[in-house]
């Protein structure tokens, strides 16, 4: 029996938090299925669309799922995805997830839309897989759900759009396996890419004539001792963070983090730069997006960043960086940020689009052993590991005899 599609209704909200807690329980990090208020505000939003399954026979509501979007931007996550445990099988969430792609994504309101897939069992990977959506990675120990768990991250984008990426000649020597697995999965091409040369700048200094980043970060090479002893205060007042954020960015010139708004400010004693990032107490997971005056003065500061993130509750700390800017990405991989997951055409530029690379990095114990993984998505996980133990365990000539 086919289930009633429509759109969710503020009157909903009471019967959608009962799915949510059937379905997840009481670790659902995510406001869309707990706080009423952000609710109401999604179901409003003109940017978003939020649908639900009912029964037809009796009218109850079994299902859920939602397309985020947000104001100026062409990008859109696909979240909230729930079907109570007693009609699952009857493809719920395949019929939501196409209903919603037809009309965010086959409509043209979007390029491209996202979504990050559990990975304790393989039903989300095929509910997303046969809705077109493909795997661009894996984000290791990204969220706590009662326990640290994993996700994939998958994207369906508007027909035309991959064609039109711009261009790359040059990555760091590290990313070159992700490209080339990209290419594999997704059918994509990266001709002529090359490894990049070695970074010359000192270390903890900016490279000449950087600028700003889409993730804050443009300067190369590990921060000396003196600058990883820096003291920073983590400022968590979202309303007042908001506010310095757009004060400092009141356009998109300056940073680029789809669906992200921060309310988190983290800022040394003299001040001399500010990090904003987006941290999720419940979910224990941090996205950095972006610094000020200039992001190049807090790239000397990753690794206190990111320790302040950690006693801040953090377990997970990811950046969303343009595949274009070595720099940047050098930055990233000198302080043990390993990427997992390559976005193409992710970002708008004109008539072309820019991809984007996801990179992380976990204070946690990173364990695989219960992960479940399609067959697309196996070839990321092999490249994450094999880039993991490239940072991070010692090569033959650095293990003492």
């Amino acid at each position: 029996m086919n289930p009633v599609i429509t759109p969710a209704t503020c009157a909903d909200i009471a019967e959608l938090r009962q799915l949510y807690y059937a379905v997840y329980g009481p670790h659902y990090p995510v406001a869309l299925g707990t706080d009423p208020a952000e609710m109401a505000r999604l179901i409003a939003d003109p940017h978003s669309l939020w649908l639900v399954g009912r029964c037809p026979g009796t009218g109850a509501l079994t299902a859920s799922a939602a397309i985020h979007g947000e104001a100026g931007s062409r990008i859109g996550r696909l979240e909230g995805i729930a079907v109570h445990p007693e009609h699952r099988s009857g493809g719920l969430a395949a019929a939501l997830t196409e209903a919603l792609c037809a009309g965010m994504l086959d409509s043209g309101r979007l390029d491209s839309v996202y979504a990050t897939v559990r990975t304790v069992s393989a039903g989300p990977q095929r509910v997303v897989a046969r809705n077109g959506f493909r795997p661009l990675g894996i984000l290791p120990n990204a969220v706590d759900l009662s326990s640290r768990e994993s996700l994939a991250l998958y994207a369906r984008h508007s027909a035309g759009v991959l064609d039109r990426r711009m261009p790359v000649a040059e990555v760091p020597a590290p990313l070159l396996p992700l490209l080339r697995t990209a290419e594999s999965v997704l059918g994509i091409g990266y001709p002529g890419v090359r490894a990049a040369a070695a970074p010359t700048a000192a270390p903890g200094t900016a490279a000449p004539g950087t600028g700003a980043t889409a993730t804050g970060v443009t300067a190369t090479g590990a921060a000396p001792a003196a600058e990883a002893a820096t003291r920073l205060e983590v400022i968590e007042a979202p309303a007042f963070v908001r506010r310095r954020f757009r004060d400092h960015f009141p356009g998109a010139e300056g940073w680029f983090y789809p669906l992200h708004t921060p309310n988190v400010l983290l800022t040394p004693e003299d001040g001399r730069f500010e990090v904003y990032a987006y941290l999720n107490r419940a979910g224990g997971y941090c996205s950095l997006l972006t610094a000020h005056p200039d992001p190049a003065a807090a790239a000397a500061h990753l690794e206190p960043v990111t320790r302040a993130l950690a006693r801040a509750g953090a377990g997970y700390v990811e950046a969303l960086v343009p595949l274009a800017h070595q720099e940047a990405l050098a930055a990233f991989l000198a302080q043990g940020f390993v990427a997992g997951a390559l976005y193409p055409a992710m970002r708008a530029d004109g008539d072309g689009f820019h991809d984007y690379v996801v990179l992380s990095r976990s204070t946690e114990r990173i364990d695989f052993r219960g992960v479940a993984v399609e067959p697309p998505l196996q070839p990321y996980l092999d490249c994450y590991v094999s880039a993991w133990a490239s940072t991070h365990l010692p090569t033959s000539p650095e293990v003492a005899p």
